[in-house]
């Protein structure tokens, strides 16, 4: 059974600083790309940053600069430190990691709450 475990998020001060982890488990196959998306209440799903298995990085535009995403030695897991919090970055974060083989898996763990208070 696939299964994407996050954790660290919570309530923070605006400017503070939170450190989320996702580990996969259960997947057969390699991970190719791991990534985190973030959906504020009443707004789309958004990616926050992606990673890919040579540790390429990209980023949303509103988050460059303020988070890093990065990636353990087995590749299963993957991590995000956010500094610099603002209030507009509260919103349920959720893990995501993409296996290709002759077809495109996505999978996502259940989410984590991200609170910023200003």
């Amino acid at each position: 059974q696939v299964q994407l475990v996050e954790s660290g998020g919570g309530l923070v001060q605006a400017g503070g600083s939170l450190r989320l982890s996702c580990t996969a488990s259960g997947i057969s196959f390699s991970i190719n790309n791991m990534a985190w998306y973030r959906q504020a209440p009443g707004k789309q799903r958004e990616l926050v940053a992606i990673i890919t298995r040579s540790d390429t990085t990209n980023y949303g535009g509103s988050v460059k600069g303020r988070f890093t995403i990065s990636r353990g030695n087995a590749k299963n897991t993957v991590y995000l430190q956010m500094n610099s919090l603002k209030a507009e970055d509260t919103a349920v974060y959720y893990c995501n990691a993409v296996v290709v083989g002759s077809a495109r898996y996505d999978y996502w763990g259940q989410g984590t709450q991200v609170t910023v208070s200003s």
